[in-house]
């Protein structure tokens, strides 16, 4: 079913501060699960896109960190837009509407150029955070990384110091924080209301300091099922990618509420 909706830019508004159970995040990967169910074909075929564009990085390249860096950005900057069509089907699920892959990303057209800025955003955080890194790692112990020809062929989290690899991670959790902080809802939110870049991380910020216990234990059920995509060498990120895509909308539904409903 095909059908034509009227969008109108709408101002979200959050009189009562709600606050979500701890648990919540939950329900939120339960309900999705049901998406994937309705839209198989379409939400597999995200999976597919996201899992083939890691294997290819990976496969092709070195596990030294200037590599796994661009690997990051790339995915920081097209995973959210492909996410915002896995929002699509979630919210056209809700209306008791089954698309295809082709038309979840009739909405996406319209607010494409609100979504590459935002993505733009992330991708900015991903560069600060290996620019900062490098720094700091510059700076204290005199040396960024093992030379990338050392791990063309070996392992660079072998070859890398202890100092090093803690460096990087303590920078790359703080920074990645941040981007959580303005994301938990940015993409929805566009897609539903058509609001700015702005307006859309203010309002993910709002939630994300109103909610703060049940917002780290949805980040952590997003890094663990993350890792566990790696442990599968990607090929769990088929699923992996669109469940946690379909339980965006589902924390949108919940942790913001504007005039529409």
């Amino acid at each position: 079913m095909n059908t034509v909706h009227a969008y109108h830019h709408l101002k979200p508004t959050h009189p009562n501060n709600i606050k979500i159970a701890l648990l919540r995040p939950f329900y939120w990967l339960k309900s999705s699960w049901q998406d994937l169910y309705y839209h198989p074909a379409a939400s597999f075929g995200y999976g597919l896109i996201v899992t083939s564009l890691m294997l290819m990085t990976f496969l092709i390249t070195s596990t030294h960190i200037y590599v796994i860096a661009a690997a990051i950005c790339g995915f920081m900057f097209f995973g959210p837009i492909l996410a915002a069509g896995l929002c699509e089907l979630s919210w056209r699920h809700e209306k008791h509407e089954h698309l295809d892959f082709d038309h979840s990303l009739s909405r996406l057209r319209k607010v494409q150029n609100t979504l590459y800025r935002f993505a733009g955003v992330l991708l900015g955080f991903s560069l600060i955070w290996f620019a900062l890194s490098a720094l700091i790692l510059s700076v204290t112990i005199g040396s960024v990384a093992p030379a990338i020809e050392l791990t063309v062929w070996d392992n660079f989290f072998a070859l890398a110091t202890t100092q090093q690899l803690a460096l990087y991670a303590l920078s790359g959790g703080l920074l990645m924080i941040a981007a959580f902080s303005i994301s938990v809802v940015s993409i929805p939110a566009i897609i539903e209301m058509d609001i700015s870049v702005k307006e859309a991380m203010q309002l993910s910020f709002k939630v994300f300091i109103t909610n703060l216990p049940t917002m780290a234990v949805w980040g952590v059920l997003i890094v663990l099922l993350f890792l566990l995509g790696l442990s599968t060498l990607m090929i769990g990120m088929i699923v992996l990618f669109p469940l946690l895509g379909h339980a965006t909308w589902y924390a949108y539904r919940d942790l913001v509420k504007d005039e529409m409903y």
